[in-house]
């Protein structure tokens, strides 16, 4: 080749078809895999020692360590139940009535909707 390569783990001097790792089997490629392995269901990195195999390390976190909890991925978006007599609607986001301070639905969030008994004088005339 015209243009040697150099492999920067060894030192020693390679062509384009062998300068990979495992190409020339280098022995001293640890140095420079350097990946953590991440933990497939909690998303953790999973720390591996020098020696050890990065699958059998994570399989012992699955089984011991991990934190993944299968319930957390169905948890419900619209939680915030209108608490109006007779209503079953849910918000994402929750409405407070700034008079009696309850938690409505955007149909029942007006304080003449719900029949607010918080303070007898409306805040605004809208």
């Amino acid at each position: 080749d015209f243009l040697p390569l150099k492999c920067d783990a060894c030192g020693e001097v390679f062509c384009k078809d062998h300068i990979r790792y495992d190409d020339h089997k280098c022995s001293c490629a640890y140095k420079k895999n350097v990946q953590v392995p991440v933990c497939p269901l909690c998303n953790t990195p999973i720390p591996v020692q020098k020696g050890e195999i990065p699958d059998i390390v994570v399989g012992a976190h699955i089984d011991k360590d991990c934190k993944y909890n299968p319930a957390q991925q169905k948890q419900k978006i619209f939680t915030n139940k209108c608490t109006k007599p007779g209503c079953k609607r849910k918000e994402m986001m929750k409405v407070v009535c700034e008079q009696c301070g309850g938690s409505f639905c955007i149909k029942h969030r007006h304080p003449l909707d719900h029949d607010c008994k918080g303070s007898s004088q409306p805040i605004s005339k809208a």
